[in-house]
């Protein structure tokens, strides 16, 4: 009985931790993203903080992976993206096409 507590007790560390996101905090600035990449474990919970610091409104946006967030400017706000799958995701400003681009590297 007393082995099967411990166990317990330790598996639910083990997905405390895993359960844990990976923070990466960027800047959108008049469609340039800064830093421009970032690398993650595969699997990881990703925690992406963006703050607008531009003078015009964002989008930030990844179609492979479903996400999208409006900032106006000065705005701060996040997207989460669950159970990172390897590889490499691209995310733009839709509202500034072309002038830069964020790359989460999932390993």
């Amino acid at each position: 009985m007393r082995r099967s507590i411990v166990a317990g007790l330790l598996l639910g560390v083990r997905a405390a931790a895993a359960a844990e996101a990976v923070t990466i905090e960027l800047t959108l600035r008049d469609g340039l993203i800064a830093p421009a990449t970032a690398e993650v474990p595969a699997g990881a919970k990703v925690r992406i903080l963006l703050r607008n610091a531009g003078r015009g409104p964002c989008e930030f946006e990844s179609t492979d992976l479903h996400v999208e967030k409006v900032l106006a400017p000065g705005a701060s706000s996040f997207v989460v993206v669950h159970k990172a799958r390897a590889g490499s995701h691209r995310f733009f400003d839709e509202f500034n096409p072309g002038r830069g681009e964020f790359v989460l590297v999932v390993k």
